[in-house]
């Protein structure tokens, strides 16, 4: 493809789509390992992997070699036929899931997947009500909307969505007040990402579980942002705590766009035929990327490489003692610094320097880094974010 001028580039994506986005007012046209560069060859050091999506980083070798053999066999196969490719991804998935967890369906993203864990609880209870936590963030799409929290994605639709209340997340009263007997499901996210990066205080998954089960309502638990990215597979494992029903994308294809929703299999038999379905979803194509990616991820130990550069990273970030920092959080390479001001100008200076970073509500910037982040990367990212943050004190 000939290269096109910036300007034309920013102009089309401006002018051609609806303003749903904030613009970041660059066009990314290459990636590398945790490097993307921009259409005027300018390198930047990625910390956001295109919200956690590329764990491996961009053109994996791995990851690109599976999905060109993969393209040359076949992109698709509807799931009432059985693949090759398929069947080999959900027994690697599988074999690392938390325990319990015995069936997967296959979708596209992450609001496709918690979509699916919602209807699959109420056709399993005959209940409609949905418990979720205040600062939880589970998708947009209708479902997924009544599960999330803030009223800025919600208010327009509140007539059409369905049963939910909002609790405080980490507070085990509140939860246990809120689920009845006409509580289908209660969905957590693990650590909340969207939220501003809140792990679950120590307990409150166990308790979760034990309400959950006392009412004969399910567990969900929501890690299409956490799965792979906390020095763990899962984020529930952290905790020794296994769901019904359990969410994942983002990186579980490294880029290509894949949902997954894991159940145990007294869920699995009790859904009727048909209740659900996705054209695309378990496609070889993806399921090629899936495979690629998780044995990767096992056999190069990035599991234990997260834990472990993470745990740096927080800690060079704890060290600053910066007077505009409020809080730093997070577990792994899902890391979040809250700030006494707003973070755009913080952002937009780290990337004027150099370093993409994402926000995570308006005073909250967000690091999801590619795992194959190393020690100086790090050192770098602190000194631009420690720089960004003297500008805007000035």
């Amino acid at each position: 493809m000939t290269a096109r001028p910036t300007d034309a580039v920013l102009a089309a994506d401006q002018q051609l789509q609806p303003p749903l986005y904030a613009k970041r007012g660059i066009a990314l046209v290459r990636g590398e390992g945790v490097w993307l560069w921009d259409s005027e060859g300018r390198r930047y050091l990625d910390l956001m992997s295109n919200y956690g999506v590329n764990i491996l980083g961009h053109a994996h070798p791995r990851v690109t070699v599976a999905i060109v053999e993969q393209a040359g066999r076949l992109l698709n196969c509807h799931q009432s036929f059985a693949n090759d490719t398929r069947a080999a991804f959900l027994e690697q998935l599988l074999a690392i899931a938390p325990a319990g967890l015995r069936r997967v369906f296959l979708s596209n993203s992450g609001t496709e997947a918690v979509e699916a864990a919602l209807k699959f609880a109420w056709a399993v209870t005959g209940r409609r009500k949905i418990v979720a936590a205040r600062r939880g963030y589970h998708g947009r799409t209708l479902g997924a909307l009544a599960a999330t929290a803030e009223k800025k994605y919600r208010d327009r639709f509140i007539g059409l969505l369905a049963e939910a209340e909002h609790v405080p997340f980490g507070d085990r009263d509140a939860l246990a007040a809120a689920v009845d007997t006409a509580t289908a499901a209660v969905i957590l996210e693990p650590i909340q990402g969207e939220g501003g990066i809140f792990p679950a205080p120590p307990g409150y998954l166990a308790a979760a579980r034990e309400i959950t089960r006392q009412a004969g309502a399910l567990l969900i638990f929501d890690e299409v942002q956490t799965g792979f990215r906390t020095g763990a597979w899962f984020a529930c494992q952290h905790d020794g705590v296994s769901p019904d029903l359990l969410c994942l994308a983002k990186g579980l294809a490294n880029g290509v766009p894949i949902g997954a929703t894991l159940m145990t299999e007294e869920i699995a038999s009790c859904l009727p035929s048909g209740v659900h379905g996705s054209t695309f979803g378990g496609n070889p194509l993806a399921c090629a990327a899936g495979l690629a990616t998780l044995q990767t991820l096992h056999d190069e130990g990035w599991i234990a490489h997260s834990a472990d550069i993470g745990a740096y990273f927080l800690e060079q970030l704890q060290q600053l003692r910066h007077p505009l920092v409020r809080a730093v959080r997070g577990r792994g390479l899902m890391i979040g610094v809250e700030l006494k001001l707003r973070a755009t100008p913080v952002l937009r200076a780290m990337q004027e320097s150099g370093v993409l970073a994402l926000p995570a509500t308006t005073t909250t910037l967000r690091f999801l880094p590619p795992l194959l982040l190393t020690r100086e990367q790090v050192d770098m990212a602190v000194d631009v974010f420690a720089h960004a943050l003297d500008a805007a004190q000035d």
